[in-house]
């Protein structure tokens, strides 16, 4: 089990709040809930216990968020990751960065992209974040 400050148990706290709602508000199980927003329930499963090491894919989080009327940014939070203030409080354009970071997140949520590309970007990515920061001289 995740640590209580983890980005694990966070969102697992998140899922079960969401769960608990459509529960009470709508009488769904998680069966119901499987079939109304298209994740599965293994996968609701191991979100509730924290099993898991890769961030949730984007696209199913956003899906479980639309069908049960939960706002995304709720979720982005309970996962620890930033948000993308509003346009108007940035003090600066966006750079070019900003710019790639939104469309590599965009293809890892397209339905479109086939499960083994998102596979290599997200490999790709973890590799970059873990590689060794080479200093100059």
């Amino acid at each position: 089990m995740a640590s209580p400050d983890s980005p694990q148990a966070a969102f697992a706290r998140f899922v079960r709040r969401a769960i608990d709602d459509a529960k009470n508000e709508r009488g769904w199980t998680v069966s119901d809930l499987a079939a109304h927003t298209g994740v599965g329930r293994s996968t609701v499963f191991r979100w509730l216990a924290g099993d898991w090491h890769d961030y949730p894919e984007l696209a199913k989080v956003r899906d479980f968020c639309r069908a049960l009327d939960v706002p995304l940014s709720a979720a982005v939070r309970a996962l620890g990751l930033p948000e993308s203030p509003p346009a108007q409080r940035r003090a600066e354009p966006p750079s070019s960065v900003d710019a790639d970071v939104r469309v590599i997140l965009a293809r890892l949520a397209d339905p479109a992209v086939p499960a083994p590309e998102k596979k290599l970007i997200r490999d790709l990515l973890r590799y970059l974040a873990r590689r060794p920061v080479r200093r100059a001289g």
